[in-house]
């Protein structure tokens, strides 16, 4: 490696064009990246979903969900099934391993699924489907005073639109319901003319449909024979003739059934700011360019709204519902702003305590580094995204760490006077290519972890991973092949000519350092040599501080920091069976709190020029209200009016819904969970429901818990029908009943009509006004086999009994998942471990046939940190081997693995010291401190091991080596931490997520800053003596007290030589005595 070293040095050109190919690599890399909020995440696994109209939650799952679990079980890389029958369909949902084959995984569930033979003869064919997270980056509202069909029209005509547009081509038309051409029979005319609901459908069947009857080839040409009269509007079917007699001559559909084509329910409503509306939602294709597709759909909006380009009528406009992009652009800008002020900063620093020509190559060393690392990102699968790009100011600290203490070293060559220009050049960059080389393996080690965890979160930790690994290997490329080519034509530094007075100021600031070296820090050094078991024991009291500190909840954890939307999704479940009067009632409830919301928010912030929030979208369907609040950006809200606040505010005037069954405000990207959640396993529902009262009952305990529920559904009445005694003598069995009332309640589908690319079932039933009526049910009657019509009610009993409106199921089992919302940073945790102290055993001895089990992020974050502490082992182990062999010791590694623990440490006091939770991103900011400060400690280890193979003994070589590599030490803990200051310093909400990181980052260098200067020569005299006591107690050699020979003097003391054989603690090999 030296000759390399060596070659690159004295050839410019190979250096210079090495340094060329980086940054044109780099611009190509840079435009073949993807551009993406964030990574999109592959999830292995598949759901098998059956419909089944009409059927009960109960049939659904006793004749199709438990079958299906049942085919599935034993694939091979199975997870975990989860599954949920609902009236008239049901999903089974299976989870795989996360290192299978999802291509064999997904055949293999749907070979198995084929295998069913015995599903109900009524069930539509199992749908099989492979699991797809795409995110939908931007939203539309067509929206205008038309009616629904229009609107719809409308929405299909925007959606194929944006669909023919590059990045749209999954767009999808959501806020709409179905068609459906309803055929209401009434019983009296049925009764009038004798005819029955099936003579209807089946007249409408026969009738209503296009055939082909085949071909005439006649000589003159081929002839096709086909029958269209498959009927489309409400008139053509009231025309169908159902019968023909001379009594009564010809029966039409008009004739006994009203006929709407019209929609499956009118119990729907979806509006944008007041007015009628459908959505456009643009999921993210495969290949991701979110601010090229973005500006291309905004062009089509205005193009859209501009009524002189006919695409619209003038009473319909599309409104952007939300917009990714400006959310990424604006952290993009507040990356790369702080990235800029950080090069800044760090070049600012250099320049004072350096020399200028030093700053400036040093600093184009980091950017070539970047330039060639980004080069390398896209063979990687690396995308720009926010976690790839704050991954850039993570390992900015380690580059400049290696660059400096490469141009340091040639510049003390140079100013020392033993050699200048090429040959310190090269003898600077020798001196130290063992501890840069060492470092970055070992800070390559400590993230590599992170690219081999197993399940969703490595797609988010492969990003920072592999930025990390690319620009670590360029930066050791330019630091040991470019940098000392650059810096081959440095002298030594003359202050003559016009800037001389300039340079000598800059001269004496730097020598300010050397000054305080030997002025200030030698003497602390030497004290804390002298009482170095003190100064160990100060240390490790103060990790066992943050040790405490982290584990009692002082500083939280979460998982993932939120990442603030301008946008709240509010979500309100009500039980099922709720009115949908009620629902409206809600929805009201909802848009009076928006408007109280915008008013209350005037009169707070006057200064606010429009309303805080700039549109809602507010959709009431089946038993749910969902709204999508934009709220304005936060460079024009007031300072620190953060999105949550602007949440709480509006969830406080929307007030309680106390027969809600789930009210969520989410204001976050990455709906990152707050809260606790429960799984509880029992084949018995109600003995679930009592299970679940108890944990709930138990959780309003905690003050901080809020929105306590669980996912049962409400028991809700159903009737139950069965024969009465002698029915069968009249020909009629429970069947012929049940299909009767069957079809005359959930209605008939005589068939489906292709318009305009969708299926439109028609549907013939009794009217709506008779099936909202319970009296019509004993008012209904029957036919039997000859045609005679009796009453319902003489032939059947009614019954009514609890039912059920959903059954959820969790590996072949009935589950239920009991969950609350919980106030404050680090709440979850605290409550989790109350619980499982406090609650968890008694509720065992109350219900042991429960299964218990953590749902949701915390049962994932559990797996996480126990994988993740396995990698980490294993790569602590590979560190130790590696920097073992490179230092022929097995316990000089240890010393400078105290990186690792001090790193962790400071992080904690820093996090604490800003009040900000430690997060899962915190880590990579310790890991990257760690690499800074194993840098130090080999720079300085490998000085001491230099001067002691020199004849110097152990304190002689301990100070010499502090105060001589004081400054490298200083400026890298110095530059890492001005690097990330001005995000440290940014208020703005945009820079909240990167807190935990930075923080982490930047505490854990300036603490372990100490470490290195302090603690580490602290040990290595602990070490020393160790080695002696060894030498005295097995060697027989005699005791000599460590230092007792140190003169204080930065000389050689030949009567302080302390040899240390394979025995001495340190294992290094003795010199000559």
């Amino acid at each position: 490696m030296n000759g390399i070293v060596a070659w690159f040095a004295r050839n410019a050109v190979a250096a210079n064009l090495l340094m060329i190919v980086a940054f044109v690599g780099g611009v190509f890399g840079y435009t073949k990246m993807e551009q993406e909020m964030f990574p999109v995440v592959n999830v292995t696994g598949a759901s098998v979903s059956v419909a089944w109209n009409g059927a009960s939650p109960q049939d659904v799952e006793e004749q199709i969900v438990t079958r299906i679990e049942e085919a599935v079980a034993d694939i091979n890389g199975l997870d975990r099934i989860t599954s949920i029958a609902n009236e008239g369909f049901g999903v089974v949902n299976i989870k795989g391993r996360d290192d299978i084959d999802m291509d064999k995984f997904l055949d293999d569930v749907k070979l198995r699924v084929d295998q069913i033979n015995n599903m109900p003869q009524a069930a539509f064919q199992p749908q099989v489907t492979r699991w797809e997270q795409r995110n939908s980056f931007m939203g539309l509202a067509i929206h205008g005073n038309v009616d629904e069909r229009t609107l719809k029209r409308l929405g299909d005509k925007v959606r194929d639109d944006i669909a023919n547009i590059r990045g749209g081509e999954l767009a999808e038309l959501n806020g709409v319901i179905d068609e459906q051409v309803n055929i209401e029979v009434s019983e009296e005319a049925l009764r009038r003319f004798g005819i029955s609901f099936s003579d209807v459908a089946n007249a409408i069947r026969q009738s209503s449909l296009n055939s082909s009857g085949g071909r005439i080839e006649s000589s003159s040409g081929d002839v096709a024979i086909t029958a269209r009269q498959l009927a489309d509007t409400a008139k053509q079917f009231g025309n169908i003739i159902i019968r023909q007699t001379t009594e009564d001559g010809t029966i039409r559909v008009d004739d006994v059934a009203s006929i709407d084509d019209g929609f499956v329910t009118d119990k729907f409503q979806a509006t944008f700011n007041g007015e009628p509306t459908v959505f456009v939602m643009i999921p993210s294709p495969d290949t991701m360019h979110i601010l090229d597709y973005t500006k291309s759909f905004h062009e089509y909006v205005k193009k859209a709204n501009d009524p002189a380009n006919g695409i619209l009528p003038q009473a319909v406009k599309v409104d952007v519902l939300w917009d990714d992009s400006e959310g990424f652009q604006d952290r993009m800008d507040l990356i790369t702003q702080s990235a800029l002020q950080g090069a800044v900063l760090v070049m600012l620093v250099l320049i004072l305590f350096l020399r200028p020509t030093v700053a400036l190559w040093v600093t184009a060393g980091i950017i070539t580094a970047f330039a060639g690392g980004i080069m390398l990102l896209p063979y990687f699968g690396v995308s720009w995204n926010i976690l790839s790009t704050f991954a850039v100011l993570l390992v900015i600290g380690v580059i400049v760490d290696d660059a400096i203490v490469v141009g340091e070293n040639i510049h003390r060559e140079i100013e020392s006077g033993r050699s200048e220009g090429l040959d310190a050049a090269i003898i600077g960059t020798q001196m130290v290519l063992k501890p840069v080389i060492f470092g970055v393996l070992t800070t390559i080690i400590a993230f590599l972890p992170w690219a081999f965890i197993t399940g969703p979160t490595r797609m988010f930790t492969q990003q920072i991973t592999f930025v990390v690994v690319a620009a670590l290997i360029f930066s050791v490329i330019e630091c040991m092949l470019i940098l000392p080519s650059h810096l081959s034509h440095m002298k030594k530094q003359k202050f003559d000519g016009p800037s001389g007075k300039l340079l000598r100021l800059q001269h004496s600031i730097a020598d300010s350092l050397l000054w305080f070296a030997n002025n200030i820090y030698k003497p602390v050094l030497e004290v804390a040599i002298r009482f170095r078991y003190a100064t160990v024991a100060l240390f490790f009291c103060l990790f066992y501080l943050a040790t405490q500190v982290s584990g009692m909840g002082i500083v939280p954890f979460k998982f993932m920091p939120e990442i603030e939307a301008d946008m709240i999704q509010v979500e309100i479940s009500m039980p099922e069976g709720t009115p949908y009067e009620r629902l409206i009632q809600v929805r009201d409830q909802l848009q009076a709190g928006i408007q109280k919301t915008k008013q209350e928010a005037h009169q707070e912030f006057p200064n606010i020029e429009g309303d805080i929030i700039t549109d809602a979208s507010v959709v009431a369907s089946g038993t749910s209200v969902r709204s999508w609040i934009s709220i304005i950006p936060p460079e024009e809200r007031p300072v620190g009016l953060r999105s949550r606040e602007v949440s709480e505010f509006l969830r406080n005037n929307v007030g309680d819904i106390q027969d809600a069954e789930e009210v969520t405000f989410d204001f976050t990207f990455n709906d990152e969970q707050s809260g606790v959640r429960f799984a509880l396993n029992h084949p018995n529902l109600e003995r679930l429901r009592e299970a679940a009262a108890v944990v709930k009952e138990h959780l309003s305990t905690y003050n901080n818990a809020y929105d306590i529920g669980d996912n049962l559904s409400s028991a809700a009445e159903e009737i139950r029908i069965s024969m009465k005694p002698g029915a069968e003598t009249l020909g009629i069995t429970l069947a012929d009943v049940s299909q009767q009332v069957r079809q005359a309640y959930f209605g008939e589908e005589v068939q489906r009509l292709p318009r305009d690319g969708e299926d439109v079932r028609v549907m013939v039933r009794l009217p709506e006004s008779a099936r909202e009526n319970l009296d019509s049910l004993s008012a209904l009657k029957v036919r039997t086999p000859d045609g005679r019509e009796i009453p319902i009610t003489q032939v059947a009993n009614f019954e009514y009994a609890p039912g059920i409106n959903r059954i959820i199921r969790r590996n072949r089992t009935r589950s239920v998942s009991v969950y609350a919302e919980v106030m404050g940073e680090g709440g979850r945790g605290q409550i989790m471990s109350a619980m499982e102290q406090d609650f968890w055993p008694d509720f065992q001895k109350q219900f042991p046939d429960v299964q218990r089990g953590e749902a949701g992020g915390f049962e994932e974050e559990q797996k996480f940190f126990a994988e993740i502490g396995r990698l980490i082992l294993i790569a602590i182990g590979t560190m130790y081997i590696l920097l073992a062999v490179a230092f022929r010791s097995y316990a000089q590694p240890i010393l400078l693995m105290m990186a690792l623990p001090f790193a962790y440490c400071g992080a904690v006091f820093g996090l604490w010291i800003f009040n900000t939770p430690m997060a899962m991103f915190s880590f990579f900011g310790i890991a990257a401190a760690a690499g800074v400060v194993i840098n130090d400690n080999l720079v300085l280890i490998d000085y001491v091991n230099r001067r002691r193979d020199e004849g110097a003994g152990a304190v002689q070589a301990l100070v010499d080596g502090g105060v001589s590599r004081f400054r490298p030490i200083l400026l890298t803990s110095v530059t890492t931490f001005v690097g990330i200051l001005p995000l440290i310093a940014e208020k703005s909400v945009q820079a909240q997520f990167l807190k935990p990181m930075v923080v982490s980052l930047g505490a854990a260098v300036a603490f372990a800053l100490f470490v290195s200067l302090l603690m580490v020569p602290a040990m290595y005299a602990v070490g020393v003596e160790i080695g002696r006591i060894f030498q005295w107690t097995w060697g027989g050699k005699p005791y000599r007290q460590i230092g007792e020979t140190y003169s204080g003097e930065v000389t050689i003391d030949e009567e302080e030589l302390i040899g240390t054989s394979h025995s001495d603690g340190l294992g290094r090999a003795a010199p000559a005595e």
